[in-house]
């Protein structure tokens, strides 16, 4: 999915008006925001961080010096590792990481739902629509952390749902 639609979809779901102007830039097509009263802005996480700002959720963007931190590490491993990576061997990377990390965590930044999960949530889609229910079984970490963000009130919208299995496929006969 394009970084525009991602914003799109986040303006909508923080209650934003529609209306901003999205364009690409460059070969690697960094998203850029024509501001009314203003330079543009560039970049996903640029982005993202003024409209949450411009949505009154700062507690979106960390409620403690550490949880801001952390979120910010996700927005730019967001960029860095996801964004541009579409071979399996590594989407199989970065799930393998991603699902380490979320054994003992709700989200990204420990228990609170904040701007990392749900640009992760943007840029993973189009890999999680697309795992077998043997492979989500897997990155059972991940497969968690993604149906709970998926199913959080206007996040998903007009994106497919991802089914997850939550019995066992197969029962021992013995």
């Amino acid at each position: 999915m394009a970084a525009a639609a991602e914003l799109k979809l986040l303006e909508k779901s923080l209650g934003l008006r529609p209306g901003n102007k999205y364009s690409a830039q460059g070969e690697r097509q960094v998203p850029v925001l024509q501001t009314n009263n203003g330079p543009s802005l560039m970049g996903l996480a640029t982005i993202a961080t003024h409209l949450v700002k411009q949505a009154n959720k700062e507690h979106l963007l960390g409620s403690t010096a550490e949880e801001k931190a952390i979120v910010q590490q996700w927005l730019e491993y967001r960029i860095t590792r996801v964004d541009g990576h579409s071979s399996k061997e590594d989407t199989h990377s970065l799930l393998k990481d991603l699902n380490s990390y979320l054994e003992d965590k709700v989200y990204l930044a420990g228990y609170n739902f904040t701007l990392a999960d749900i640009l992760l949530y943007y840029g993973l889609h189009r890999f999680i629509v697309d795992l077998t229910v043997q492979e989500k079984e897997k990155y059972l970490n991940v497969s968690r952390w993604f149906c709970h963000i998926q199913h959080y009130p206007d996040i998903r919208q007009h994106l497919s749902s991802v089914v997850f299995i939550k019995n066992k496929l197969y029962a021992n006969s013995h």
